[in-house]
This record gives C-alpha cells, structure tokens and sequence, in this order.
C-alpha cells in the first residue's frame, strides 16, 4: 500500500497499476488508499478517461477494452497463449515497466507477454515505442503523448507481426534505450529463441541497437530451445520472470552476470 500523497502523478500511477492488476477500482477503495477527497479522485479519472487510459463506470472505473483488433484473435495457438500463465504475464509486465523513465525510446518485440508490458507502459507518457508488431501500436493508437514508430513488413496475421526485407531494413536504422524481448525460449547456453526465421532476422537488429536488453518470460520458458536464435544469452542485461521459476532454473541465468527478477 502506497503513502498517501496528494501529488496528481503519484496517484494516477497508483490508479492505472490497481486497474492493471485487479480489472477494477473503485472511488471510496482510493479515496482512503490516497488519502484524497471524492471530488479529486473524480478528477483523476475523469482525466485518465480522456487520455484513453480507462472508463469510468458508476463509482468507479475499468480498463479501456475490448480493444478492436481483439475479436480477429482466430487462430488458437495464439488464444492459448494469451490465457496460459496470464496473471504472471501481468506482473512481469508491471516489473517491466518500471524500468523505463521519461523521455526513453523502448523497442518491443511481439508476443503476450510484451502486450502486458505495454499495458503498463501506458501509466508514463513522453516516451517513443518502437515495434514490429502491429497489435502493440494498436494498443497505443489513442495516446498522443506516446511517440510510436512501427516498421513496414509483411503481416503475419496470426501473430500481427511484421516481417520481412522491409523490416529489417527499418530495424536497421532504429535505436532503443531498452528493449524487453519475448521469446518461445531462453537458455543460458543455447540463448533466446523463437519459431519464426523472419522474425529472428528483425528481431536480431533490434537486440543489435539497444542500449539494454531485457528478457520478459514465464517460468515456462526458461530452458526451454525453439529453433531459430534472436540472441545469445550473454548478451542480455536483465531477466524478469515468475515466481514459478525455481532457483535451479535461475541459476545458470545469474551466473552469467543477468540479473533475475522474480515476481
């Protein structure tokens, strides 16, 4: 539970990372977690409602959603993976995010995983997004204060990803502060892994032109090898993953000098 603080940013965080972890808040719940009047709390989300970031409902507030490309989801291998591990997918997403700071370039890979990072990512504002991914940009699509720049491609529409020449031709020429990696697997000695060969290829030039390199994964990733290699995983800087990860599983991580979140 945060100190009550009057401080309108202060708030609005702790309003948008409640709704993020639970679905809901409630007015009377923050009046008496912030220390703040009905009338301020009323404010606060009235002004989160018009920056895209909530709807208010009667006293109250849920997530903006479903968001429009949600109902296209067809194929089922990407379903399962959206409702597999879900609640731990959150909570790395909210770990995530607050590595970042304002004025920051973030690159984002595709995946669930990196959706959840995006989600917390909307409690900051003045920071530039980078991804091959549409689905992630469409997250993004109503903030003005959020610079987003996605590369040409072709689409793979299961995924909504973008890959190809034109890609990689785009992930050439952009630079990231940090970039939070999703992978099918990593492994401390084979490194990070995906499905897809085009999307490795785009994906390498990211990794390549980032300042730090953050792996975002549930525990069920760990050790685990796919078949195409987006980075060796020396070269990553931090690892965020679940409380499901045994230490056994962390280790080899650590050893190499990662640094491994558990949440």
């Amino acid at each position: 539970m945060p100190a009550k603080s009057d401080n309108l940013v202060a708030r609005h965080e702790y309003i948008l990372q409640r709704l993020q972890e639970t679905g809901s808040v409630a007015i009377d719940e923050l009046c008496s977690t912030l220390g703040a009047s009905i009338a301020t709390i009323r404010r606060d989300l009235e002004d989160l409602e018009s920056r895209s970031l909530l709807r208010r409902t009667r006293g109250g507030a849920v997530p903006i959603g479903p968001l429009f490309y949600e109902p296209f989801r067809h194929d089922t291998s990407f379903q399962d993976k959206v409702s597999s591990f879900a609640e731990e997918k959150r909570r790395i997403g909210l770990a995530a995010a607050k590595l970042v700071g304002t004025g920051q370039t973030i690159s984002l890979t595709g995946g669930t995983t990196t959706i959840e990072v995006v989600r917390s990512l909307k409690v900051l504002s003045d920071i530039s997004i980078i991804t091959n991914t549409v689905n992630v940009a469409m997250e993004l699509s109503n903030r003005k204060d959020i610079e987003v720049i996605v590369t040409g491609g072709h689409l793979r529409g299961n995924w909504f990803t973008l890959v190809g020449p034109l890609a990689t031709a785009a992930a050439e020429m952009l630079f990231s502060d940090i970039m939070f990696i999703g992978v099918d697997g990593i492994d401390a000695r084979k490194g990070l892994t995906c499905t897809n060969s085009s999307e490795a290829e785009v994906l390498r030039k990211f990794a390549q032109h980032a300042k730090m390199k953050v792996v975002v994964a549930d525990h069920s990733k760990l050790g685990s090898v796919s078949k195409y290699l987006l980075c060796p995983t020396k070269g990553i800087d931090r690892l965020i993953t679940d409380t499901g990860a045994p230490a056994s599983a962390i280790a080899p991580f650590e050893k190499l000098g990662i640094e491994v979140t558990r949440v």
